[in-house]
């Protein structure tokens, strides 16, 4: 098994190698839509060049990314990936495991922090930066700035996180501008709930600390001064899941605490409500109705850090677990962001399907994670749980918001594709990525390392193997080895993990500059499942525009090599605008030539497909 799985993994290589990253393809003009590009960066440990990677190690130990490692180089190799959006993730000031009190910042506490990095999902203090990723902590904002500017000048636009359903426990801002007030400071805590109380409060009970299960103890059994089951929060709060208990499990966000907006005990709410038929007006409109409205603290509060980063030259947001607040709240924050700033760039993340609507249309987000759908459909794929056919449903079903359903094999919360849970060997998910990227007019994201073929193999402390932590200090090793000492040119990659950037790089800058996908969409899969040669572990559509044609074939087959003659049925023909003859294809992924031949209205090309190879055929002009 072990000869074989080698030979396997040669046999990819070799068909990788062919793939050359092409020279950067001139952007589209200005008037021409391109695709949308999202590189999710964890910050923390992007740059980071310390390989010791010791389980709980300590900042010192294990070493820590800064800003002013994401150089010029840098973000020349992320543009390479034909990225137009850098989401910046973590960079927020979020509790943590280390002693910046000379800086006036106060100590958190590693009971209710998880790992020792801690999560960027607690948030201490939303006007500032994480002190870690700093290299002079009392300048943070200005490293901060001077990478945003930075990241403008190479062309592409700067998201971070927004968490808007709960903050860290010892929430405390330092950057707040004059005027605000920290979240709860004016809480009436005598009741669990008030319209515009920040927090939720069990009355009359101090938090407890929850029981630790299993073999897990904080800080990994180091001794630290703070580490004594005990947490001084008096009266409890909420959990940040909605726990209301004072005393949160382990499996809860005991973390953090649920913020409140202005939705009562019951399920009530203590705010104005959306006509109805309101998804249907603009975002100006949207804007007009929140006009002199009475809305919950905990709105405003939002609002004005939004302003704040907007200010500061962010070009948007990444809204984590969005469908935990009410959609109202998204419809007053959004159309207040774009009456600022008509571009900016919103994102949410949004895990049941029969709510995508109401927050695009109602809540005015520009793009939600299509995680339920298309990434875990994609993944039973690649697993061989599912057949492709699947996805001809997806994307059906999808038509009317299908340009709003951002597409992604990886990222902070999911595991990486080369991990056994997933799909093994990073080859084995470059099917899925063909289809992921090209299916429709939607974003593309990758995540830092996915292009290199991170596997996560080890647990780093609180993170464990097979989804690279976001809560500890480590070295992520395949993208140190693209990384190359702070080079960023890949020196130091083996030729496989080339070979695989090779690919990944001509992929996206096609995808990048395509004017076909962000045009029409037609599936081949149903008319070519009649021919016995076309097996369910391939999956076809096409894509144009005016004046581009494409031909997208993925095989997801990983062993066997898949011969057939590849039909476009006289539809598909008319939809080209071909008229009988012979016309040259050439594949975009590995500039093969071939040749479709269409009679009597109806084409037919012989294809040869290897185990997971896809193929992007372009039609040549006659």
């Amino acid at each position: 098994m072990k000869r074989n799985a080698l030979l396997l993994s040669l046999a990819m290589l070799a068909g990788l190698g062919s793939c050359k990253s092409p020279d950067p393809q001139p952007a589209a003009t200005a008037a021409t839509p391109q695709k949308v590009v999202v590189y999710q960066m964890f910050t923390r440990l992007f740059g980071n060049k310390n390989t010791t990677n010791k389980p709980w190690g300590t900042l010192e130990q294990n070493g820590v990314g800064k800003f002013n490692d994401i150089n010029d180089d840098a973000l020349n190799g992320i543009k390479e990936l034909g990225v137009s959006h850098i989401w910046y993730t973590g960079v927020l000031h979020h509790a943590l495991v280390g002693d910046y009190s000379e800086y006036g910042i106060s100590n958190d506490d590693p009971d209710v922090i998880k790992g020792r990095a801690g999560s960027p999902y607690a948030i201490k203090d939303y006007y500032s930066v994480n002190p870690d990723l700093a290299v002079d902590p009392s300048q943070r904002m200005q490293e901060f700035k001077a990478l945003v500017e930075r990241t403008h000048r190479h062309g592409m636009k700067v998201l971070i996180d927004i968490v808007p359903n709960h903050i860290a426990r010892n929430y405390q801002s330092l950057g707040k501008p004059e005027g605000v007030k920290d979240f709860g400071a004016n809480d009436d805590v005598t009741v669990e709930y008030a319209r515009d109380n920040n927090f939720y409060y069990v009355v009359g009970e101090d938090f407890e600390v929850p029981d630790w299960q299993g073999d897990y103890q904080v800080l990994g059994g180091e001794q630290h001064p703070l580490v004594d089951h005990q947490f001084d929060e008096s009266p409890a709060k909420w959990t940040g899941n909605g726990a209301r208990t004072a005393k949160p499990s382990m499996l809860d966000w005991y973390e953090t605490v649920k913020v409140n907006y202005g939705v009562n005990p019951d399920g009530g709410f203590d705010f104005p409500t959306l006509p109805w038929g309101y998804g249907k007006r603009d975002v100006q409109a949207h804007y007009e109705f929140w006009q002199g409205k009475d809305v919950p603290d905990s709105w405003v509060k939002f609002k004005d850090i939004v302003s704040f980063w907007l200010d500061f030259g962010v070009d948007g947001f990444r809204y984590d677990m969005a469908e935990m607040v009410p959609v109202e709240f998204w419809s007053y924050l959004n159309s207040h962001i774009k009456h600022r700033n008509p571009q900016a760039f919103l994102l949410a993340e949004v895990y049941q399907p029969s709510l995508y609507r109401d927050y695009l249309h109602k809540g005015k987000m520009d793009y939600l994670y299509d995680k339920v759908e298309l990434y875990d459909t994609l993944k039973h794929i690649i697993r061989g749980q599912q057949q492709t056919a699947a996805l001809v449903a997806i994307q059906k079903g999808k038509q009317d918001i299908e340009h709003n359903m951002l597409h992604f094999l990886e990222n902070h919360d999911e595991q990486r594709i080369a991990t056994p849970d997933f799909a093994t060997e990073p080859e084995h998910g470059l099917p899925a990525m063909v289809v992921s990227a090209t299916l429709s007019t939607s974003p593309t994201m990758l995540y830092f390392g996915q292009d290199v073929g991170e596997r996560a193999e080890h647990d780093a402390g609180f993170g464990k193997a097979s989804r690279t932590t976001i809560f500890d200090y480590w070295g992520v090793s395949a993208h140190q080895r693209w990384m190359n000492d702070g080079r960023f040119d890949g020196g130091q990659l083996t030729e496989r993990e080339q070979a695989l950037r090779d690919y990944y790089v001509r992929l996206m800058q096609f995808t990048r500059n395509s004017s076909a996908l962000m045009g029409q969409y037609a599936e081949l899969h149903t008319v070519n499942s009649r021919n016995s040669n076309y097996h369910q572990r391939l999956f076809s559509f096409a894509r144009w525009s005016s004046d581009e044609q494409l031909l997208i074939i993925a095989n997801f087959e990983q062993r066997a090599v898949t011969d057939l003659p590849f039909i476009v049925p006289p539809s598909q023909v008319a939809n080209f605008e071909l008229s009988d003859g012979r016309y040259r294809l050439i594949d975009q992924l590995d500039d093969s030539e071939h040749w479709l031949t269409v009679s009597n209205g109806k084409g037919s090309l012989p294809l040869s497909l290897q185990p997971m190879q896809s193929r992007i055929l372009q039609i040549q002009p006659q």
